[in-house]
């Protein structure tokens, strides 16, 4: 099946194993059955059957090309030389498929940031690694602390989950506040802030240690720095497509920062997998048909999804057949 973010087909006829998805034609985005082939499983690759989340991939650039986005699946062969798995092993792809291992990221655990990555992505494997690793990173872990989440949506919802794990007060921020209940009754949020209720924002100043800001659409940033209290780290997950407009002296008089982040490496992607069973979180997710998935985009495009689609591939595949 498929195992990275954006597989280009222009060599289709250059690999001997024949293989079925879905894809896009042309910049329509629209997604069709598509037969296709791969390499064969090399001494070092593992070949699963997978279940495809989407997400990022309303952007198409190449076509043919059928999106992956997301990835899980079922061990079905592994190479030669691997050794840390076996068939019938569940497995996920992480946010990379390949990097160079020798530039000093790589020498750090921190693959997602090589020069030469490959990426892919997956809900706890992009999402929940994107948030885990940010809340780590930036010291954002510790009991205690007064974490805000700025936008409730894939990356927020398990943002907020992450940070009561460790322990935080967490406090939900939205332009919507018909999301407080969720927010609170349902993922466990201990406040909730309306961005456009100025009273709020207002009462709210200085008192938060960090902020994790996953909205990608153009907002303010002072009235988010506003509520960092001195030292406080405003970290940037979300991808405007324009450049947010930051005012410089809140910064100055307050030793504050902004700063982005990506994905964490294989090595604390597994850690933040082993801490998510540990504590029990888990994406949101709707299972949908691959019949399904035209209007899945269409929904996803309007922001109209709790909080991930899972493509049930399998199951999906096995109706065709009966």
């Amino acid at each position: 099946m498929i195992s990275s973010s954006c597989l280009s087909l222009r060599s289709m006829n250059e690999h001997p194993v024949k293989a079925f998805g879905w894809a896009a034609r042309d910049n329509s985005g629209h997604l069709s059955p598509f037969n296709f082939s791969r390499r064969s499983t090399g001494e070092e690759d593992v070949r699963f059957k997978c279940c495809t989340l989407v997400y990022v991939t309303l952007i198409f650039t190449t076509y043919p090309l059928v999106p992956g986005h997301e990835v899980v699946g079922v061990v079905t062969e592994v190479g030669s030389k691997v050794d840390n798995f076996k068939v019938g092993d569940k497995v996920g792809v992480g946010c990379l498929v390949g990097a160079c291992h020798s530039c000093q990221n790589c020498s750090n655990d921190l693959e997602s940031y090589c020069p030469k990555l490959i990426g892919t992505h997956a809900p706890l494997l992009c999402a929940g690694i994107t948030v885990y690793s940010s809340l780590r990173y930036f010291g954002l872990d510790e009991p205690g602390m007064h974490v805000g989440i700025v936008g409730l949506g894939g990356l927020g919802h398990l943002a907020v989950k992450f940070a009561k794990a460790f322990g935080c007060k967490v406090t939900v921020i939205s332009t919507s506040p018909r999301k407080k209940k969720e927010a609170i009754e349902h993922l466990g949020a201990d406040t909730f802030l309306v961005s456009r209720d100025a009273d709020q924002m207002q009462a709210a100043m200085g008192t938060m240690d960090g902020i994790i800001d996953t909205v990608s659409a153009i907002h303010l940033l002072l009235p988010l720095i506003n509520l960092l209290k001195s030292h406080g780290k405003l970290v940037m997950l979300g991808i405007p497509d324009q450049p947010p407009e930051l005012p410089i002296f809140p910064l100055l008089m307050g030793r504050k920062t902004v700063a982005g982040s990506a994905a964490g490496g294989l090595k604390e992607t597994q850690e933040m997998i082993d801490f998510a069973a540990k504590h029990n979180i888990r994406p949101e997710i709707e299972v949908i048909s691959m019949n399904y998935v035209n209007i899945a985009m269409e929904r996803l495009a309007k922001g109209d999804v709790k909080y991930r689609f899972v493509i049930d591939i399998e199951n999906t595949l096995a109706a065709t057949k009966s």
